[in-house]
Order: C-alpha cells, then structure tokens, then sequence
C-alpha cells in the first residue's frame, strides 16, 4: 500500500485511496491528488499532443494512428484519472463529431448526412471504450451519450451475448460464442462504471447477460478446440496496462468484482493472478504498448504499480465478498 500511494505516482494513487482505502471522490486528499494527476509527465505528454481544436493527429480520423489518434488519448488520459478540462472538452466535442445518428461511433468523420445516418451495426469495443471515458470525464447524462446506451441496448445479442463485429471471429468454428468476446469485455468494463442507480433495467439485464457470458467461459477459456473442447486464451493470462482494445483477465476481472460478482466460476482466474503475484507481494508488467504511445507507461517486464494496483483491488473486493 506505501508504494501504490507514494506521489511520485499520483494516477496510481489517485486510484489506490479510492478504491484500497476506501476514500470518497470528494475527499481532499483524493482531490489534491487528481490536481497532481494533470501536472504528471504522462498527462502532460498526451495533453501536449493535443491540437488546439481538440484532437489528436488526424482531425478526420479518431482511429488512426494507433495508438496516439483522439480516442486512444481520451481514453488513457481517463485511465490515468484525469480530470475534466476545457482542454478534455474540446476533445470530447471532436470525438461527438464521429457519432452517428444512431448513438454508434466510426472511425471516419461522415462525408454527409447520409453517412451520418449510416445504420451499421459493428465495433463493440470502440463503443465500449468511448462510452468509459465519456462516464469518467462527466458525460453520462449527456443526451449523446444515452443515445449511445440505447444503441448499446437495442444492438445487444440476448440470445448468444456479446455484440456482432465484422472483424470477429477470423475462425467461426473456433470461439465460444460467435460474437466478439475481447469487445464484449470492453464494454462491460465501461458499463460496470455507471453507478447502479443511473444502470435502469435494460442496462442491468445487459450486465447480468454479459457476467454470465463471461464466466460461462471461465473468463480466458472462450476458444474451441476442433473437438469442440474449450481452449485458454493464452494471452489473456499475460497482463498489461494500458490494454486499449484488447485485455486480459485481470481487467475482467476488475470488472466482475467492480459488479459484486462472486462465483465459483472465477476461481482460476484469481489462482492465475495469484501465482503471478512476486514474492514481495508486487506484481509486473508483462504486457506493454511502449514505443506506440504519446509517453512510455512503465517498463516492460519490471514490477508494475498498475498490474499491483488491479490485482489488489479485484483480489481484495472478491475475498471480501467471499468472507461476508
């Protein structure tokens, strides 16, 4: 705890005090932190790349290039607990600019009033992740962002679970289910953040469906093997942060045990994260897109405040249900 919460780290403090102490956003010290959070190398590099219009690299394309283009940056300057500014509202509004009529996000600014009508259903993970940083900076009662939900709601696959996506799976027959399973975990990230009050019915029936989904699937097993066995995703038991589109099974689990979940189903998952655990209790990072980014986030293969700060987090919240 002394080490997640020194200052020379105020994002990964800023998220220690509130989620392994038990401090409220509006306590002082909580707040202090944030303030501190914006002067961080970090911060300062992503806010440095920003236009003064808004965005970041092509102001045509909030995708590309990764991992530096608009949505990327919005969505780790999130992660890192930023706070918001007119400098994170202009990058919102530049980001507003790519919703389509129908609540959806695309990569590409719509040419016309047609493509701005565009009824393409697709990119559960970019919705996921937009809709994250649109709840961190403030933004969930903004009438643009429930038309989101309900594009969210209405795309929803009730039956299979998971949101169809035209670049999953490469191999049908190989996945548990057909739909995308690493955007489905996005957006049940982004949805665990609403508070449970604001969730209403179709939003909580959502969760419910996508929990179960998950651990239907044992968190990393959603693979099939020819046989029709299930098969471990590998890379989901290497963990890593920032994750951007992708994850691993540290963040769902951070998610389940942000929802209250406690199942039998998730006991290998926390035996995965506890054997990664180092004998001085910390944890590394194993996972990194350094060398992408605007600014490096720690150092590949070395002890990770990140990767400690989710392990004891998801860890503490799963036993202490266990216990009560």
């Amino acid at each position: 705890m002394s080490w997640l919460l020194e200052p020379s780290n105020p994002s990964v403090r800023f998220w220690a005090l509130q989620d392994l102490e038990g401090r409220d956003p509006s306590d002082p010290e909580v707040r202090e932190t944030q303030y501190a959070i914006m002067e961080s190398p970090p911060v300062k590099a992503i806010l440095d790349g920003q236009s003064p219009e808004g965005h970041w690299g092509d102001p045509r394309n909030m995708y590309l290039p990764k991992y530096t283009a608009t949505t990327h940056s919005l969505l780790i300057l999130a992660e890192l607990g930023a706070r918001r500014t007119p400098a994170i509202e202009r990058g919102i509004e530049h980001m507003f600019l790519y919703q389509r009529n129908s609540g959806h996000f695309f990569v590409d600014l719509p040419a016309s009033e047609k493509g701005r009508a565009s009824a393409v259903k697709d990119g559960c993970c970019l919705d996921g992740n937009v809709l994250y940083y649109l709840v961190h900076f403030g933004y969930l009662d903004d009438s643009r962002t429930q038309k989101l939900l309900d594009f969210t709601v209405d795309y929803h696959s009730v039956d299979v679970a998971g949101w169809k996506c035209r670049s999953y799976p490469i191999n049908p027959g190989g996945v548990f289910p057909a739909n995308c399973y690493m955007g489905a975990a996005k957006m049940l990230r982004a949805l665990s953040t609403i508070p449970p009050e604001k969730r209403g019915r179709e939003i909580g029936n959502v969760i419910d469906r996508e929990v179960e989904n998950i651990l239907e699937n044992g968190v990393y097993r959603y693979l099939r093997k020819p046989d029709g066995s299930r098969k471990e995703k590998t890379g989901w038991k290497r963990f890593g942060f920032p994750l951007f589109y992708q994850s691993d099974t540290l963040e769902v689990l951070d998610t389940l045990t942000r929802l209250g979940v406690h199942d039998e189903r998730m006991h290998d998952s926390v035996d995965l994260v506890l054997k990664a655990q180092e004998p001085d209790g910390r944890w590394l990072l194993i996972n990194t897109f350094n060398g992408k980014m605007w600014v490096d986030i720690e150092k590949k293969g070395l002890l990770s405040k990140w990767i400690t700060l989710r392990a004891l987090r998801a860890l503490r919240r799963f036993h202490g249900y266990n216990r009560s």
